[in-house]
């Protein structure tokens, strides 16, 4: 069965009235109470199940263990058994994992057991076969030994009819084993997300094609399909427009007919060749935010035919930095796998600086015996600094006076699933 999702209204990036500039947290809020899931879902096979987003949740067909069994090898027999030395006779046979004895061992006998057997009538304590001398006919070993010792009773881990994995998880392979464990064959998940990836300007040129006077190479339409298939959605290459508002009407005309979300890259401010900006806003559908963060203060956000579109900065820090604090955890969402706050950590500063308020900054940084460092320079056109980098360090709207073994919060890329 198929599950089609309600379209995003038109408005729902709308700000509030009388809001110009817009903190980082308040812009994610908006985000977060305004979208939601839009693709459908399908059942699919344990095996094509990893990565996919569950779209409701898996209940236990059976419990595990689905009997009481052995934790160990050993000999079974019932009840405890107080301090001091023990002798027990041995009945014939022995239960073994998948091959149970078939009859009762009756009380004051025991029986040969080995781990995962499911435990025979008249069994319920078991002694490890360390602790135990036999003749081939009797056990002898030394107690204490606590009642229903060294077995597993049947659901302790999982009962039947019990959910195992709550909807909109990302399915791990752990999960798959669990899911296996309890009888399921297959998981109802979410389509994939399709993302589009646009990049806009005269200026830009593919990499190994020629470049002549003022144009540079291609970076951030590479740099975004790779990120959007970490992050478990379908990238869809949707190539360059030109500076012209028709080809660049025709390219998003064309996106929205096979993408759940687009992300544009340039022509998101309000300059005469920013068409992105135009565009959306000659549709009714276009809000730009003027975030308070550095760097990629422009994120222009809109929808084109029913699709959302993130209009990201044309620089490939800013579009990096924008898409991994805002479009990540929106595109989580309408995934369907909830919001996804990036892991955090505090760690002590190698760096000085000193910041104005009025805005949140993220550094390109990386830890080394444990202090974070920070790129050599802040300029957002050093794309080196994205690579040299192994995350960011995030430091508030406030202002900040950091010197070094001052604590910051550190968000490692590994934290965006990067």
């Amino acid at each position: 069965m198929t599950l089609t999702p309600p379209p995003l209204s038109n408005d729902c990036f709308a700000l509030p009235a009388g809001v110009d500039w817009t903190p980082v947290d308040d812009a994610l809020a908006l985000l977060r109470d305004r979208l939601g899931p839009v693709t459908g879902a399908e059942t699919v096979p344990l095996a094509d199940a990893l990565g996919r987003v569950l779209a409701k949740e898996a209940a236990a067909k059976r419990s595990n263990p689905p009997l009481p069994n052995t934790a160990v090898d050993g000999y079974g027999f019932a009840g405890g058994r107080a301090d001091g030395p023990h002798v027990l006779p041995l009945v014939q046979g022995r239960a073994a994992a998948g091959v149970p004895f078939d009859g009762t061992v009756p009380a004051g006998s025991a029986i040969r057991v080995l781990t995962g057997a499911a435990l025979p009538e008249g069994v319920d304590t078991v002694i490890l076969e360390e602790d135990v001398n036999t003749d081939g006919n009797r056990i002898a070993f030394n107690g204490p030994l606590k009642q229903g010792a060294n077995t597993r009773k049947a659901g302790e881990d999982v009962c039947a009819g019990e959910v195992i994995l709550p909807a909109g998880r990302v399915i791990t392979p752990a999960d798959l084993a669990l899911a296996s464990a309890t009888g399921l064959a297959e998981l109802t998940v979410r389509l994939p997300l399709r993302v589009g990836v646009l990049s806009t300007g005269d200026e830009l040129v593919e990499a190994g094609q020629p470049a002549g006077k003022g144009q540079i190479f291609d970076a951030n339409r590479p740099m975004l399909l790779a990120l959007i298939r970490q992050l478990g959605f379908v990238p869809v290459d949707l190539g360059k427009a030109a500076d012209d508002r028709e080809a660049l009407r025709a390219h998003l005309d064309g996106a929205a007919a096979q993408t759940d979300v687009i992300l544009t890259s340039g022509g998101a401010s309000a300059g005469d060749e920013d068409h992105m900006s135009a565009l959306l806003r000659e549709a009714g559908a276009m809000q730009e935010w003027r975030i308070a963060l550095k760097p990629g203060r422009p994120l222009a956000l809109g929808m084109w035919q029913g699709t959302p579109v993130f209009g990201l900065p044309g620089n490939p820090v800013a579009a990096l930095v924008c898409t991994l604090i805002f479009a990540r955890p929106a595109m989580g969402l309408m995934a369907g796998a909830g919001w996804q706050e990036p892991q955090a950590f505090e760690v002590p500063a190698a760096f000085e600086k000193r910041k104005k308020p009025g805005r949140r900054e993220y550094l390109r940084a990386r830890v080394r015996v444990g202090r974070a460092e920070v790129f050599r320079s802040e300029g957002s056109g050093r794309i080196s600094g994205l690579s040299w980098a192994e995350g960011l360090v995030e430091l508030g709207d406030g202002a900040a006076d950091i010197k070094p073994g001052d604590l910051v919060r550190f968000l490692p890329y590994g934290s965006f699933a990067m």
